[in-house]
């Protein structure tokens, strides 16, 4: 029989560890303010929800550009369902539909029918029916699909101009399943959440103060005459997706006082769907900002680009993203909004906190000048009528609801349709990228 090392009062290493992390998560010892934002895997409920209404869009966009697509998704024990508005001449006959359900559940890796869930076992049952026809005729004419505001934000604090805290969280979540799917850690399972706090002092980021890891695994790794993951398996997160991923994203702020807390309930061995149900569009925060910039409120997935909530947040970004690469701002977020059935944006504002070397009024009439930002000029220029919202082209084995939909692999622009750049080249010509524009342009 395994024997447990006790120590005062009886506690065991993993006792007196939870208690160290306990009191240090509840004293700041550092400098400035601090600064937290969440990421979720493919495998989390929500993710799981989001990706099966991408596929269920790609599916209608494959077979007709100009769908009409509004899907959600419930996912629980043992089953999925479906519904919404669609106006499509793809193939949406249940058994056709129910086989894209499960094809995206075992891409996500659900496939065991012992952990609750499994794409060849689960019940999927399907309910949808044509879009309003008073939505559609203010869409046919080229209006947005609805009333709404959408915000896009960007900053310097990394190469793809993301904040930080969320692109490092989404980037540890890549790491954890690149050693699910690899099998260099066989015992992890697809459901997995990751969180980011960061110190800042004068408003940039100096240091890593706490990150957060629960992966859920297999019962192996529980310690042997506990009910509690063993030191060995959280020291192989640690090391293999946490510090790993610092080390590639930014070395500079590893510091041995980094507060971890690596499944901090003991276990999660229940996960995915079968431990919570998950719903389309409960993760609006983690798929944009962290919570750094602001958000409208509208969800992506299962959206048709006619939808602004999508598209226009999508474009929002692109723009904003241009600003802080042309070096006008450090930080730029972009306001718009629209009216249903009307093209032209309701209002544009341009916000740079300060950062600002032209004046923001000046740059929101540039952004008006610069580019279309009707629903229809949007949708040309970052080319969304493709299937690309399950899987973002050119990397298939990477989805997009899987991941953040603004970031590392959003979609990038044509060259502005209207003249000038917003930096104020001569009307009518297209504006010239910087080397840092370029640069940018060649990351992503």
């Amino acid at each position: 029989m395994s024997t447990i090392t006790r120590g005062a009062a009886g506690r065991t290493p993993s006792d007196e560890r939870r208690a160290k992390e306990q009191a240090l998560s509840h004293k700041h010892t550092g400098t400035g303010s601090l600064f937290t934002s969440e990421a979720v895997a493919a495998g989390h409920p929500d993710k799981v929800a989001d990706q099966i209404s991408d596929a269920v869009l790609d599916h209608c966009l494959m077979a007709d550009r100009d769908s009409r697509v509004a899907c959600e998704t419930l996912v629980t024990t043992d089953l999925v369902i479906v519904a919404g508005e669609i106006t499509s001449r793809a193939d949406l006959h249940v058994a056709t539909v129910e086989r894209v359900v499960r094809e995206t559940i075992r891409e996500i890796g659900y496939t065991e029918e012992k952990v609750g869930f499994a794409a060849d076992s689960c019940n999927v049952y399907c309910h949808l029916h044509t879009q309003s026809g008073d939505i559609a005729r203010g869409v046919d004419t080229g209006g947005a699909g609805d009333q709404g505001l959408m915000f896009g934000y960007a900053c310097d604090e990394t190469p793809v101009l993301m904040p930080l805290a969320i692109h490092l969280s989404h980037r540890i979540l890549e790491r954890v399943k690149e050693l699910r799917i690899t099998r260099e850690v066989p015992w992890l399972r697809p459901d997995a959440k990751s969180q980011v706090t960061l110190r800042y002092d004068d408003g940039k980021p100096v240091g890593i103060h706490a990150i957060v890891l629960s992966a859920q695994h297999s019962p192996e790794v529980i310690a042997p005459g506990t009910d509690r993951m063993s030191d060995e398996a959280r020291s192989v997160l640690r090391d293999k997706a946490i510090k790993a991923t610092i080390d590639r994203v930014c070395p500079d702020l590893w510091s041995d006082n980094i507060i971890f807390h690596i499944n901090p309930t003991g276990r999660f061995e229940e996960g995915g769907p079968h431990a919570d149900c998950g719903l389309t569009g409960r993760k609006i925060i983690v798929d944009t900002y962290g919570g750094a910039g602001r958000h409208g409120g509208g969800a992506f997935s299962g959206k048709d680009p006619t939808k602004v909530d999508r598209s226009a947040s999508y474009m929002a970004r692109h723009v904003a993203k241009n600003i802080v690469a042309a070096g006008l701002a450090s930080r730029c977020e972009l306001q718009l909004s629209y009216a249903i059935g009307v093209a032209e944006p309701v209002s544009v504002r341009v916000d740079t906190f300060g950062t600002g070397k032209s004046p923001e009024h000046v740059l929101e009439r540039a952004v008006r000048e610069v580019f279309d930002l009707t629903p229809r000029g949007i949708i040309k220029y970052l080319d969304l009528l493709r299937p690309i919202y399950r899987k973002a082209q050119p990397r298939p084995l990477r989805p997009r609801a899987a991941r953040v939909h603004l970031g590392a692999d959003e979609p990038r622009g044509r060259p502005p349709p209207r003249g000038g750049g917003v930096g104020g080249p001569r009307a009518g010509a297209r504006p010239r990228a910087t080397a840092q524009e370029q640069w940018h342009t060649s990351a992503e």
